[in-house]
């Protein structure tokens, strides 16, 4: 059995523990509550641009654009949105195994990692990694998922990939998210749209009402996907570090009795020793 010394310090070391972990779960909640408000402030903008090119993918106009056109796919671009920080569960892992999952059908990859932790999580399977964003999965503004939308659409339509999808985390609720996969680039759902009535009218024109919608939307669905997988990530995180405070309460409890019977034990022993010293010295 352990001594009582000893066991006081696994007590006092496990307290500490127990100290951080709890203030990282209340530093998570407060992060959460912060980007759940930025999350559904973009989301009108979101929304309105999803009906938008929605709309404009059913029409005539969407066959004559190359971001709708489909095309042999011999590179696929991922955006991988992770964290920068891990205890949070799956939540890195599980995005990240999802993406990897679709690259192993046979596709080559150019990789956009947003946040490192998907970033190491490629580079040690030797994966093709063109960018990490770290940046914007800790502090994500427009400008940033813009500067991002601008570097995909410059790969895409120079042709040097074909397509272009998101790996993401969709927030349902605290303790429930789920890892998704979307494709943005090209955009509808595949089928012809020539032939289509065109009912929109656009201003100036067509072309140049494509030259700023797409980017636009590209920006709004890549600001959105980083605001609601930060949701997932601090969500993720108030679970995880509520689940290693109660652990360590319990190992707390559980050393403070093996401590009490150690002690105990102690105590009866030098009594036994006394009684007998007596019952000798009589």
């Amino acid at each position: 059995m352990p001594s009582r010394k000893t066991i006081k310090r696994r007590i006092a070391s496990v307290t500490t523990t127990k100290q951080i972990v709890k203030a990282m779960n209340m530093v998570a909640a407060t992060k959460l509550q912060k980007t759940k408000r930025q999350f559904a402030a973009a989301r009108p903008l979101f929304k309105a641009s999803v009906r938008i090119m929605d709309a404009v993918s059913n029409c005539e106009l969407a066959g004559e654009s190359v971001f709708f056109q489909q095309r042999p796919v011999k590179t696929t671009a991922y955006v991988v949105i992770t964290g920068n920080r891990g205890y949070c569960g799956g939540y890195n892992s599980n995005v990240s195994a999802l993406a990897l999952a679709h690259m192993d059908e046979g596709r080559n990859e150019e990789i956009l990692a947003i946040g490192t932790r998907g970033r190491d999580y490629f580079q040690r399977l030797e994966k093709n990694i063109r960018h990490c964003y770290a940046q914007l999965s800790e502090h994500t503004t427009y400008a940033e998922a813009q500067g991002v939308a601008e570097a995909l659409l410059s790969l895409y339509v120079s042709g040097e990939v074909d397509e272009v999808y998101v790996a993401h985390t969709q927030f349902q609720s605290v303790l429930s998210h789920e890892p998704t996969l979307t494709r943005i680039l090209p955009m509808g759902d595949g089928e012809d749209p020539k032939n289509k009535p065109d009912r929109l009218q656009y201003e100036p024109d067509a072309e140049a009402f494509l030259e700023v919608a797409v980017p636009a939307h590209i920006s709004a669905f890549l600001y959105g996907a980083v605001l609601e997988s930060g949701c997932c990530e601090q969500a993720a995180r108030m679970v995880s570090m509520d689940g290693a405070t109660k652990n360590a309460t319990e190992i707390i409890e559980n050393l403070t009795r093996v401590y009490n019977r150690t002690r105990q034990a102690h105590i009866t022993q030098e009594i036994t020793e006394i009684i007998a010293s007596v019952n000798i010295s009589k």
